[in-house]
């Protein structure tokens, strides 16, 4: 089989219903910010948060009552895992997940809690891989593969299908890519549906193996701790990459920073969280303006199960950057009273102190004075220097610590 127009809507025909038909949602905010009309294809709403459910379940619908009675075996850390999970529950099939020992145990229940058997095996997602196959061919199981395998791209597909139907106009498409499971159904739909469609897919910078093979480089991947860890894939699909190479424009790579930055402004600008492999093609629209001027550009936000945790710091994060939390050091004389002038001046020029931080022992002061550390919550940049300038004013020498996106500089 190789994936047609065709397969894609038998697959869009089988999963009606069963997955959840997603908006495409125009964003004037990314539009203004990138000079382009930008819409986002919303898979964050699925049930499982995340674009795999297509794949899996248009592949779950494909055994036989055998296979069915045998069961399914997936490698999966995160989205595919439930995606297999929760539509093998709901069709009666048991499922088997495999997952690399040292997965966290948030994904680990969350997979457990929609009905499938977890097995830890293997230290990475190659190994888990191996173990995976090794289980179906000793047990009989009936691999669905997360992006290698053609029902999973058709299914995939189907996203294409949608964002077309909403918005005709696209002229370009922004994807994300980890095995290419994901891109591959695009491309194949939107190219027959309008072949002069651009389709541009991401990758993370530390993951970029399908860049790679459009530009053989000798330097190795780096690998390693990434937001975008649903794309990072060390080495595509077979099929994949020939489907990629075929059909898909161009590459680009976005560094950890600049995923970081996409995913708050999902939430500050577009109000909507995503995780940090779902927000690359926001990432790459920021990143590369230019690109994108004046077209018609439809991105793919593939899902959006991020840690809360994870979430609250890149926010925090961003307000260090804009100058909107900042850290001041005072010098002060170590006398009562002086804590509720420093406090005074903070409150009076609409500051607000977080946190403080009293030393008299540890820095290279004299022994008669002190520094004072406050976090402080400010307006913006300008604010900030407002507020260096009164303490100083006030008596009492100041400096903006490091850790604020290098906002001005010091004043003493």
């Amino acid at each position: 089989m190789t994936v047609k127009l065709a397969d894609i809507e038998k697959a869009a025909k089988a999963i009606a219903g069963a997955v959840a038909r997603t908006p495409t949602a125009p964003v004037k905010a990314l539009s203004d910010m990138a000079d382009c009309k930008a819409w986002l294809k919303l898979e964050t709403l699925q049930a499982t948060g995340s674009f795999k459910e297509r794949g899996a379940l248009n592949k779950l619908l494909s055994l036989s009552p055998a296979e069915r009675k045998a069961g399914v075996v997936a490698m999966s850390a995160g989205n595919h895992a439930q995606g297999v999970a929760y539509h093998a529950r709901r069709l009666g099939i048991p499922a088997t997940i495999v997952m690399p020992e040292g997965t966290p145990f948030t994904k680990i229940d969350r997979t457990e809690s929609l009905g499938a058997t977890v097995l830890l095996d293997g230290d990475s997602l190659v190994a888990a891989r191996r173990a995976a196959d090794a289980l179906a061919e000793k047990r009989g199981f009936v691999p669905v593969h997360p992006y290698d395998d053609e029902l999973v791209i058709a299914g995939q597909g189907t996203l294409a299908l949608e964002m077309l139907a909403d918005v005709p106009a696209l002229d370009t498409l922004i994807v994300p890519i980890g095995g290419g499971g994901l891109i591959s159904g695009i491309a194949i739909a939107a190219k027959a549906l309008k072949p002069g469609i651009e389709i541009v897919g991401i990758q993370a910078a530390l993951y970029p193996a399908m860049q790679r093979l459009r530009a053989p480089s000798n330097t190795p991947a780096e690998g390693g701790a990434t937001l975008a860890e649903g794309i990072a894939v060390m080495e595509p699909g077979r099929i994949t990459r020939e489907i990629v190479a075929a059909n898909v424009a161009d590459i680009l790579l976005v560094d950890e920073n600049q995923i970081e930055q996409a995913v708050r402004v999902l939430v500050e600008r577009a109000h909507i969280v995503a995780e940090g492999a779902g927000a690359v093609g926001v990432a790459a629209l920021l990143a590369h303006p230019e690109r994108f001027k004046g077209r018609d550009v439809g991105i793919v936000v593939s899902g959006g199960n991020i840690d809360p945790r994870l979430l609250a710091s890149i926010l925090m994060r961003g307000l260090v950057r804009d100058g909107c939390l900042v850290r001041l050091r005072s010098e002060l004389p170590d006398m009562p009273g002086v804590l509720s002038r420093v406090s005074g001046i903070i409150g009076s020029h609409g500051g607000n102190i977080v946190e403080v931080h009293h030393q008299r022992l540890f820095h290279d002061t004299s022994v008669k004075r002190a520094e004072l550390d406050v976090v402080v919550e400010t307006q913006n940049r300008r604010h900030v220097d407002t507020l260096i300038a009164a303490l100083v004013e006030g008596g009492f020498p100041t400096v903006l610590l490091p850790g604020a996106g290098d906002i001005g500089a010091d004043s003493t």
